[in-house]
């Protein structure tokens, strides 16, 4: 590590691997001489994955990044192998032999089971230094706090889709995978040295194990903007928009929101034009972009599909759930369940500082939510109430830790005040 001036130590740059960038790999025999290289080396594999998010529909890898001690480094063109997914099963078997290193796990793992890569045993660098209690738990920060490397990221952003892959690119992507063995070991290290790893290993066991989550009911409702609408009709052309969207993004694979983003279709949701003229004014706060032009007759069909309509088919404001509303909402409405959710955040938040773990990756914020909506009042013993955590997906290590420290809560009759949310000037005060 270079001196800075004052005497702190200050990051080197990290600009290429320590044996250079290896070439794409592309071809069967450069994958045969890829797995033969990796199995000759020891411990586990660091992998990591680029996607083109923001460009393309599909979540598929664009390029895989492989390193083991020993092994090699290894940069994979999933794209050369379409007419030979088998290839994986291979690697997928020498991996299996092992422990896997991931950065954030669960954003590589989608595209990497889709390739025919499934770990048994993994090892996330990101979710291990949340567990340790470090306090910036990105890759670049933690190879420069623990290693005394910095990472570019001018490359973090670009279409991996495209081919040929640029060479800075490539360099770029292989760094990431360059002291991912290193910084696996240093968390390890702390992680046990604060008694934790037991607890972490849990956490990595239950995301390989974790079930593809359920398609969400009504996800065009998710659509940024939503404030904005106040109408069924309204509601009725932002689904007609997103559905015609998603049809397009499917059979292009193109990001959704370079086809139409979600600003474009609440404002067209809210002056629903029916002419080309009005449909050009009404994005023209926005900046009209040529892309979204390209499908105009398509976007103006889905306008006037709802207009045509008769309002029965049009969507309701609001769905009925049997989920806890917004705790924001509590204190007036339901203050039953305000007081002892608030001392059970408190509780939560005083063992977060004391053993040095975010309150969210000690106990799912919904479970919190959901135990104190259902169950304030009552009397629970620390098994039921950790029965009741497991079914929201609550691991034991985490209900060891919470179970005897939220039976009182619940009881709790006067509202703590607690410290403002985001966004707020002043503490919530209690009734």
């Amino acid at each position: 590590m270079d001196e800075a001036v004052e005497g702190e130590v200050v990051a080197t740059p990290l600009l290429s691997p320590a044996s250079g960038t290896p070439p794409l790999i592309t071809t069967m025999a450069e994958c045969e001489k890829a797995l033969q290289e990796l199995a000759a080396g020891t411990g586990p594999f660091a992998l990591d994955t680029e996607r083109a998010s923001g460009y393309r529909f599909s979540a598929r890898a664009y390029l895989v990044q492989i390193k083991r001690t020993n092994g090699g480094l290894h940069l994979i063109d999933p794209i050369a192998f379409n007419e030979n997914p088998e290839i994986w099963q291979r690697f997928n078997d020498l991996f299996n032999t092992d422990e896997v290193i991931l950065h954030a796990s669960t954003q590589d793992l989608p595209c990497l089971r889709e390739l025919g890569i499934s770990p048994t045993r993994l090892f996330d660098t990101e979710l291990g230094g949340r567990i340790a209690g470090l306090p910036r738990v990105g890759l670049g920060p933690l190879v420069e706090s623990l290693l005394g490397y910095s990472l570019a990221k001018e490359h973090s952003a670009v279409d991996w889709s495209m081919r040929p892959l640029a060479q800075d690119w490539l360099t770029y992507a292989a760094l990431d995978v360059e002291l991912l063995v290193e910084l696996r070991e240093i968390i390890a290290s702390k992680l046990a040295d604060a008694g934790k790893l037991e607890w972490a290993l849990e956490e990595f066991a239950s995301i390989l194990a974790a079930p593809a989550p359920e398609p969400r009911k009504d996800p065009w409702r998710r659509t940024s903007g939503m404030h904005k609408i106040k109408t069924r009709k309204e509601l009725a052309i932002i689904k007609s928009l997103w559905e015609a969207r998603l049809e397009v993004a499917l059979e292009t694979d193109i990001a959704p929101g370079r086809l139409l983003n979600d600003s474009a279709i609440v404002e067209l949701a809210v002056s629903a034009p029916l002419n080309r003229k009005t449909f050009e004014k009404a994005l023209r706060p926005l900046g009209v972009r040529p892309k979204w032009m390209e499908r105009y007759s398509l976007w103006q069909k889905a306008i006037m599909d709802v207009v045509e309509a008769p309002e029965s088919s049009w969507p309701p404001v609001r769905l009925h759930s049997d989920a806890a509303p917004p705790t924001k909402i509590w204190r007036e409405k339901f203050p039953l369940a305000y007081a002892p959710f608030t001392h059970a955040r408190a509780a939560m938040v005083e063992l977060s500082e004391r053993i040095s773990i975010p309150v969210e990756n000690i106990l799912q914020p919904e479970a919190l939510r959901r135990l104190c909506w259902e169950h304030h009042g009552e009397v629970l013993t620390p098994a039921t109430l950790s029965e009741y955590l497991i079914g929201f997906g609550a691991r034991p290590w985490q209900c060891n830790l919470v179970a005897d420290l939220l039976v009182a809560p619940l009881q709790e009759k006067k509202a703590l005040v607690l410290p403002p949310a985001e966004g707020q000037e002043s503490p919530v005060e209690p009734e």
